[in-house]
């Protein structure tokens, strides 16, 4: 076969029928799990004014962006994430809506980065979003239903873990410890790329560039490997705003409790985020195994809509992408590759039999079966081994002799087996 002088580009991949499968499985499972929780999926343009980006995330994120004036002179850019785009969704419309709002969408997102295990330049994300609703009901909603995302495709406890923590009572303590309010997104910055550094590089970034003394930073540290409630409660008993976190904290994990999800939840102080818009319960979903990039991050954003200029409104939401969850569900020998099969294949033994077969493929396409035929004249052998490959469930055979008597033959592919059936029975 003669290969193509054009080559794929870095970072993207393409989806044959076999590996298509695998994916559609992913996205089945979400669409499921959305739907039972009462989400309703919406979407939006894959290409957005650059300025949504800009505004949210800061210029810096230009670099990382398929970004470009297009033909009527506009900066503009591929999405690299969809919660600008449903922001701006939102804004004109929220007001008329019914609270919450309750909507999830699987967008493909484009980021130019250096390629690196689960992360290239394109990837599908689920998104899932609470919005107009503050109390921790909702946070705990969300969590619910990324477990349940991938608990449908066949992970447990034994494969993943939510790490959770609460960006507003780490705030709190930091404050108390001696940091400075200025400071707190610095800290928070360091603290979301601590597991990946050595100790000593994070400390030297939280006093260089949180300004902070070497005691504090010591502190800070002490701080983010303490995952005890209870310690923190009794550190902390004098400082009201701090045990008010820790409560909210304590229903939100009790709600998970309840609905049986206790297990894959632990408390991590060190899962702040690196987004400076989240506002509460945070959290970031990963195998256990600790061999993969975080599979999902999510948690509280209570200023979605002034990312366009619009007023605050509480909101709660996540995004998963299918990079990582692709390579969990191949080293659990989970991912299922199969395409969608063919219920029956019609053999026709004469071209004369073409225009029965053909009604026969139209009525049962009619009635919701997938129908395939050979499209030229073949021998039996061919046109069962195409029906076999085509993974058909059934094959229908005009035989002569048979359709004389008012008969088709219909034999089982999966067990081999054959029975005569009046034709007028069949349609």
């Amino acid at each position: 076969m003669a290969k193509s002088k054009f080559e794929r580009l870095p970072g993207f991949r393409d989806f044959p029928p076999e590996e298509f499968g695998a994916i559609k499985n992913i996205f089945d499972a979400w669409r499921t799990v959305s739907n039972r929780y009462g989400f309703t999926e919406y979407g939006g343009p894959p290409l957005e004014l650059l300025d949504l980006y800009v505004e949210k995330s800061g210029p810096e994120i230009v670099n990382q962006l398929y970004n470009f004036a297009d033909k009527g002179q506009r900066e503009v850019s591929l999405r690299p994430e969809m919660t600008p785009s449903l922001a701006r969704i939102l804004a004109g419309r929220h007001r008329a809506m019914p609270k919450p709002i309750r909507w999830f969408s699987i967008p493909q997102l484009f980021r130019y980065e250096r390629q690196q295990k689960g992360r290239l330049r394109e990837h599908f994300q689920w998104n899932v979003d609470i919005v107009g609703e503050e109390g921790v009901n909702a946070d705990v909603e969300v969590l619910a239903v990324g477990l349940d995302g991938l608990r449908e495709l066949g992970l447990t406890h034994k494969d993943i873990v939510a790490r959770v923590s609460d960006r507003k009572l780490m705030a709190e303590m930091f404050l108390v410890v001696g940091v400075l309010p200025e400071f707190i997104s610095q800290v928070f910055s360091i603290i979301d790329k601590m597991e990946r550094a050595k100790v000593d590089h994070s400390m030297d970034r939280l006093c260089s560039e949180a300004n902070l003394k070497r005691e504090i930073a010591e502190k800070i540290w002490e701080i983010c490997h303490e995952n005890e409630l209870e310690n923190f409660q009794k550190e902390f008993k004098k400082h009201k705003p701090i045990i008010e976190r820790l409560e909210n904290l304590d229903r939100y994990m009790e709600a998970l409790n309840a609905i049986g999800l206790g297990s894959y939840v632990e408390f991590d102080a060190k899962i702040v985020r690196g987004l400076a818009y989240y506002t509460g319960i945070v959290f970031e979903i990963f195998d256990r195994d600790g061999a993969l990039r975080a599979i999902c991050g999510g948690g509280r954003y209570d200023h979605l809509l002034e990312l366009v200029g619009g007023e605050s409104i509480p909101a709660v939401g996540f995004g998963m992408g299918d990079v990582v969850i692709g390579e969990l569900l191949s080293i659990k020998n989970l991912n299922r590759t199969e395409s969608d099969k063919v219920d029956i294949f019609i053999v026709i033994l004469e071209e004369n039999q073409r225009p029965l077969a053909l009604k026969m493929a139209h009525q049962k396409r009619a009635e919701g079966l997938s129908v395939l035929y050979s499209l030229k004249s073949d021998s039996l052998r061919k046109q069962l081994e195409m029906a076999s490959k085509a993974g058909a469930h059934q094959a229908i055979i005009l035989a002569p002799k048979e359709l004389e008597k008012n008969l088709i033959l219909v034999k089982d592919l999966q067990n081999g087996e054959q029975e005569e059936v009046r034709l007028d029975e069949f349609i």
